[in-house]
Parts: structure tokens; C-alpha cells; sequence
């Protein structure tokens, strides 16, 4: 390709880059906080694209159909397979790939924890208290449950099948990007029975459980919680924890 042919690659994913950083899209792919980044690195390619694009507009003559000559007298042009590059660029303007969800959360282990050096601080005075799936597994398995005792909580994931076959609340955790993600789940046990299809996408209300399970794929601790209600909700903008 010539630098023409490259500075419109260059314009269309930094052009896509932007969009999916404004949009959300982005957060399928990487943790929330790359956002300013990946917005510099979108703006600047943009501008590094028109920038090109103006100087070889300026610089070539007229008729120019940006052929080369091997010094014998032939010419030839440049090889259109480079534009396949662009391809990728497409799918990322018009594609938006589903979030990790029950079959990864299924093939990984839960995340294994461990314990905080200090007291775990109360919980938020609501009622009931919105908590992370990841808190509340600390504060079950380290804690005792000490800090959960006496309140409700309330926390949002996917469902996912335990080893039992009995759903289990989840959420995938990122390191840096979805490449690296692993779940933390939640057993749910008690007298409310949570029956939405798997991956769903529920908010469920409830007690600290004293049970504890095993992840089969890691042997790490799993924390449960006794269900008092639950409903099913929209996935959210940002699926990740």
C-alpha cells in the first residue's frame, strides 16, 4: 500500500477506535479506566491520518495514478491486497461482540481470594446494601460474615450452572482486558428459587450464608448467599467487575 492508501487505514480505525471508546463499546474489550487512552490514541491517529493525507494530496501531480517503476521502463501497481486491512477496521465499526458470560465463567475457576490485611468498614447504610460479587466473597470467607450479619445486600451478575446444576451468580473480573478475564461466583441457596435461563442477567437481594462450597475446576472457596427476591435485569453497560 502506498502512505495515501495507508493514512485512510490509519483515518478509518482511529476514527473506529473513537467510536467505540464514546459509545461504551469498548468496554467489551478492556477495563473502564484505559478510556482516556484509548481515546488519545483514536484522536491521535486521526490527526496523524489527515495529516498524511493532506501532504500526499499536496505533493502528487496531476494524473498521478500512484504506480512505480522498476527502473526499466515498467510500471506497476501498488498490491491491492494491503486493503484487506481494513476488514478488521469494519468489523469494529459495525460489530459488537458479545461480553464473557456463563460457558467462560464455566471453563475457569472462580477467582481465589485472599484475606485483607485490616478490618473489613461497614457496609453502606442502604437497605439493602449494593455490594460486589468479589466484597461480598471476602467478607464471607475471611470475615466470617461478621461484617455482612444482621444485613441485606444486594448484587448483580449472570447466572451460570453450579457443579450441582443449581445456578450460581457470576461476574467476570479483568486484569487489564478480556483476554485475562476470570469469574467470581456466588452459590445461591434458600427458599427463593432463581429460575431465569442461564446468562441472564439478574439483581438478587439476600443474608449471608455460612455454607461454603469448592469450585471443581480450582479448588478454590466458593460463598454463598440465601436468596430473599431477585429479578431479572438488562445486561449492563459495563458487564465486567
Amino acid at each position: 500500500m502506498n502512505r495515501l492508501s495507508q493514512a485512510i487505514v490509519m483515518l478509518l480505525f482511529g476514527g473506529a477506535l473513537i467510536k467505540t471508546t464514546v459509545t461504551d463499546v469498548f468496554l467489551r474489550y478492556v477495563k473502564a479506566g484505559l478510556r482516556p487512552f484509548l481515546l488519545t490514541a483514536g484522536i491521535l491517529l486521526v490527526a496523524a491520518a489527515i495529516m498524511t493525507i493532506w501532504y500526499e494530496l499536496r505533493a502528487a501531480p496531476a494524473g498521478h495514478d500512484h504506480e512505480t517503476d522498476d527502473g526499466h521502463g515498467h510500471a506497476h501497481h501498488e498490491p491491492r491486497i494491503g486493503w484487506l486491512l481494513i476488514l478488521p477496521v469494519i468489523s469494529l465499526l459495525l460489530i459488537t461482540p458479545p461480553a464473557l458470560g456463563s460457558y467462560s465463567a464455566g471453563q475457569a475457576g472462580t477467582v481465589a481470594l485472599t484475606a485483607g490485611d485490616s478490618d473489613y468498614p461497614p457496609l453502606p447504610a442502604a437497605d439493602p446494601a449494593p455490594l460486589g460479587l468479589i466484597d461480598y466473597a471476602s467478607r464471607a470467607i475471611f470475615d466470617g460474615g461478621k461484617s455482612l450479619t444482621g444485613h441485606t445486600v444486594q448484587m448483580s451478575g449472570f447466572l451460570t450452572p453450579g457443579p450441582d446444576k443449581k445456578p450460581m451468580l457470576a461476574r467476570i473480573v479483568l486484569t487489564c482486558c478480556a483476554a485475562d478475564g476470570r469469574p467470581i461466583k456466588i452459590g445461591l441457596n434458600g427458599d427463593v428459587t432463581v429460575d431465569a435461563p442461564t446468562n441472564s442477567w439478574i439483581e438478587v437481594n439476600g443474608v449471608y450464608s455460612p455454607q461454603v462450597g469448592t469450585d471443581p475446576v480450582n479448588k478454590a472457596k466458593v460463598a454463598y448467599l440465601t436468596v430473599t427476591s431477585w429479578q431479572q435485569i438488562s445486561e449492563p453497560a459495563n458487564p465486567y467487575s
